[in-house]
């Protein structure tokens, strides 16, 4: 460094400084960010995915177990291993199993379109409703349900799918009008616009046809129980090559969130990886939007919670959010059968009251909230 700028002006002794000596000066900028979680090695990374992926499989364990009616585990493993066309090997089979995958399935598809956004958006309280998702699944199931006559899960999942891919195709094409093409802040301000515009509208034909809001109660909520074995099989493919398109992005997303200027001279291609990240969402979003309805706090907590435990690095993140999520609306829907059994309480209610305190005391961590 020159002593220009490590010698300060007489009389001005606070100015022209020379910057603490430390890692970050000295070329391993880049390194450190991906070190400063709870856990800085890649060992003690994989070691803690390994752990959240023993937990998981407890979680779904619980959710075979556990409901309206409990069933002991030896029955559950009965029931996988040797169906006998009992009650329990019914409900084991056709009832509880198809509605533990959708919690996988669709836990794994919010947690990572949270996160995908918060990368892309650089903004740490942003989630899949800030493109605009949410709000186009939903508006186009009002639609649905007031004008087709929809009644099923199923039929809504089509509706909330192409709801989901209209929203933030419209989204993108508007907020790449410009000179600087599509920048995170444009996208922010057409989704959260938009967002507000189609929520007024179904608000609207929500009043207008009171039986729409009686036909949407449970949707709306956010639940797993509506969906069984095909919802499941429709949902698989989108949001599976939702997952794979989240870990093809996580290196460029490690560049972006370093800005433009210096991603481009990393090689990164900022138009590219936006594209990737944008269609990710909407099938992650929309496919888990579709068949469990607008579950909040999931991909909004989820990544702060892994962000404090391993970093910033989103080649790390990617992958603990697709275990981590799963875990949240797992518990967060056993908890809803139990707490009012028989009845139950949907999941999306649950996961605000979990994800609403929890969320509040993280983002008080400045480091939990970093990107």
């Amino acid at each position: 460094m020159s002593t220009q700028a490590t010698a300060a002006p007489a009389g001005r002794p606070d100015r022209l400084q020379a910057p603490p000596a430390g890692p970050s000066h000295r070329g391993g900028g880049q390194d450190d960010r991906h070190r400063s979680g709870l856990v800085h090695t890649h060992a003690a990374r994989a070691l803690g995915l390994a752990v959240c992926l023993a937990v998981l499989v407890v979680c779904l364990v619980t959710s075979l177990t556990f409901g309206a009616k409990s069933i002991p585990v030896a029955d559950v493993w009965s029931a996988l291993t040797a169906y006998d066309g009992s009650e329990d090997a019914y409900i084991v089979r056709d009832m509880r199993v198809p509605r533990a995958l959708l919690g996988l399935l669709v836990g794994a598809a919010l947690g990572v379109s949270g996160a995908l956004i918060q990368a892309l958006t650089r903004n740490p309280l942003a989630d899949p409703g800030i493109l605009g998702v949410n709000a186009g699944s939903g508006f186009a199931v009002v639609l649905g349900v007031a004008f087709l006559g929809l009644t099923t899960t199923e039929q809504y999942l089509g509706m909330a799918f192409a709801g989901a891919v209209t929203t933030t195709t419209l989204v993108y094409v508007l907020g790449s009008a410009g000179r600087a093409g599509a920048t995170p802040i444009q996208l922010t301000l057409v989704g959260v616009a938009l967002s507000a515009v189609l929520a007024g509208v179904s608000a609207a034909v929500t009043l207008l046809y009171p039986e729409v809001f009686d036909d949407l109660r449970g949707w709306a909520a956010g639940s797993l129980g509506a969906g069984g074995w095909d919802v499941l099989w429709t949902v698989l493919p989108f949001i599976g090559a939702g997952l794979l398109l989240s870990l093809v992005a996580a290196r460029s997303l490690n560049a972006v969130a370093l800005g433009d200027d210096l991603a481009r001279s990393l090689g990164a291609g900022i138009g590219r990886t936006r594209v990737t990240v944008v269609v990710a969402v909407t099938l992650l979003a929309g496919a888990a939007t579709g068949a469990a309805g607008p579950i909040g706090f999931v991909g909004l907590m989820i990544p702060h919670v892994v962000r404090w435990f391993v970093g910033p690095d989103q080649r790390w993140i990617m992958p603990y959010t697709m275990v981590c999520a799963p875990i949240l609306l797992t518990l967060s829907d056993v908890v809803g059968r139990v707490v009012l059994s028989p009845q139950e309480l949907q999941v999306g209610i649950v996961t605000a009251f979990i994800g609403a305190p929890v969320l509040i005391l993280l983002v008080r961590r400045r480091k939990a909230s970093e990107l």
